[in-house]
C-alpha cells in the first residue's frame, strides 16, 4: 500500500497521474470537535495507481496535490462531492474542474434517491464494502491496515462506478442533465463561512424584519466565535437559544441568566458580555440581505386529487427513463403546477421539461391522460 508522507513523494505521484483522465478521490476528516474540519487522509487513484495521501504528516505540503486538481485536462471524480470539496475550497483555494459526482449521476442512471457507494460498489463493482472502519479516528496515528483498506476502496471500486456511469451516460445521450445538476457545486458562495449570512443556516419561517435582523446579529456573533476558537457552532450557543433570543431580546445580563436556553452561568462570561453586545447591536441593525419576500397568496388552493395526479405522472415518467423522481420535480414544483403557478418552476425548462414538465402541462390542458391498462398505469395521449 503507497503511503505518501513527504512532499518529495507527493510529487513524484503527482506527476504520475498528470496524464490521467480522470482521478478518483476521497477525503477523510474530522469536525466533530472542531469548526473547520480536520483533513486527515486523501485518498487517489486511477486503474492501475492508487495511493494515500497523509496531510497530518510532519512537513507535507500538500501544493503538488492542490496543483494536480486544477488541471482542465483531468477529470475529479467523487461520491457525494460537497463536503470534499468545501475542505479543497477553503484550504487550497480552490473548487476542483472538471467535476464528476457518482451520486449526483446515479439519480440520472436509474440509483434512486441518494444512493450510497456501498450499494454502487456493489451493484457496478460487484464487491462488498466492510464498513467496520468508517467511524474511526482518522486523525490518529498510526492507521492500523484495516482502516488504510477501508479508506483505499472508497477510491478503487470509484474508478470502476465511474467508467460503467460514463458509458451508461454515453448510451443514453444524457450526460448533459448531470453536468447540468454538477454546475452547483461548482459555485464558490456554496463554500463560503461568511458571519453575515450565518442566519440563514437557521432557516427562520418568518419574515419579520425585526425579529431576522436581531437573528442575523446573533449568528453572525456566534459564527466569529465558532471560528476564533474552532469549536462547533453549538459549543458556543445552541440554535434554539438564539431563535429564543431573537424573538424576546434580553434587555440585561439578568435577563439573559433567565432565558431558559442559555447555559447556566453563560451571561456573566466573556461570551456572555459579547453576546449583549451582539443584542444591543441587533435593536437598530437593518434587516440582512437576502430575506426572501413572503410568497403572494394562491390565486387557488391547489386539487389534492390534481396533486396526486401530477405525481402519478411523474413516478411514470421517472420509471420510464429511469431516473430519480426528486431529481425532476420537488413536492413544490408540483404543488405549483397544480395551483397552476407556473413561474420558477425548474421542471418546465431543459430537460426537466422534455421529461416531465411538457406532459405536466398536456395533463393539466387535458390533452394527457392516465388510464389502467392490463393493471398497469399508464399515460395516454388524448385525440381532438
Amino acid at each position: 500500500m503507497r503511503i505518501i508522507e513527504t512532499t518529495a513523494d507527493l510529487q513524484v505521484l503527482a506527476e504520475e497521474l498528470s496524464g490521467a483522465p480522470y482521478l478518483a478521490l476521497d477525503t477523510e476528516f474530522m469536525r466533530d470537535q472542531t469548526y473547520w474540519p480536520r483533513l486527515c487522509l486523501i485518498q487517489i487513484a486511477i486503474p492501475g495507481t492508487e495511493a494515500i495521501i497523509d496531510p497530518l504528516a510532519e512537513g507535507i505540503d500538500l501544493k503538488p496535490f492542490y496543483d494536480l486538481l486544477k488541471r482542465p485536462n483531468i477529470v475529479k471524480v467523487l461520491h457525494a462531492a460537497r463536503q470534499d470539496i468545501e475542505i479543497f475550497c477553503q484550504q487550497g483555494g480552490m473548487i476542483p474542474d472538471p467535476l464528476f459526482d457518482t451520486q449526483i449521476a446515479a439519480m440520472v442512471c436509474g440509483f434512486g434517491d441518494a444512493a450510497s457507494y456501498e450499494t454502487l460498489a456493489r451493484k457496478l463493482a460487484k464487491v462488498e464494502i466492510d464498513k467496520s472502519a468508517r467511524y474511526s479516528d482518522w486523525s490518529h496515528r498510526p492507521l492500523n491496515k484495516r482502516q488504510l483498506e477501508y479508506a483505499l476502496a472508497d477510491v478503487t471500486h470509484l474508478c470502476t462506478i465511474y467508467e460503467a456511469m460514463t458509458r451508461t451516460l454515453a448510451r443514453t445521450g444524457r450526460a448533459a442533465w448531470v453536468e447540468e445538476e454538477i454546475a452547483a457545486l461548482r459555485d464558490p458562495a456554496l463554500y463560503r463561512l461568511d458571519p453575515d449570512t450565518a442566519w440563514k443556516r437557521l432557516k427562520p419561517r418568518t419574515s419579520n424584519k425585526r425579529f431576522l435582523a436581531m437573528l442575523a446579529a446573533l449568528a453572525a456573533w456566534r459564527e466569529r466565535e465558532a471560528q476564533a476558537r474552532d469549536i462547533p457552532r453549538g459549543r458556543v450557543l445552541k440554535d434554539e437559544a438564539l431563535t429564543e433570543i431573537a424573538a424576546h431580546p434580553p434587555e440585561n445580563a439578568d435577563a439573559l441568566e433567565r432565558v431558559r436556553a442559555v447555559p447556566k452561568g453563560f451571561a456573566a462570561s466573556r461570551l456572555g458580555k459579547g453576546l449583549m453586545e451582539a443584542i444591543e447591536l441587533g435593536k437598530t441593525a437593518p434587516p440582512p440581505e437576502g430575506i426572501e419576500p413572503p410568497r403572494p397568496q394562491r390565486r387557488r388552493e391547489p386539487s389534492p386529487a390534481a396533486i396526486d395526479l401530477l405525481k402519478t405522472l411523474l413516478r411514470l415518467k421517472a420509471e420510464e427513463v429511469g431516473v430519480a423522481p426528486r431529481l425532476i420535480a420537488d413536492a413544490e414544483d408540483i404543488e405549483r403546477l397544480a395551483a397552476q403557478e407556473d413561474d420558477g418552476v425548474a421542471a418546465l425548462h431543459g430537460w426537466r421539461a422534455q421529461v416531465f414538465g411538457d406532459d405536466a402541462l398536456a395533463l393539466r390542458k387535458g390533452d394527457l391522460a392516465i388510464a389502467l391498462e392490463g393493471g398497469r398505469a399508464v399515460v395516454v395521449e388524448l385525440e381532438d
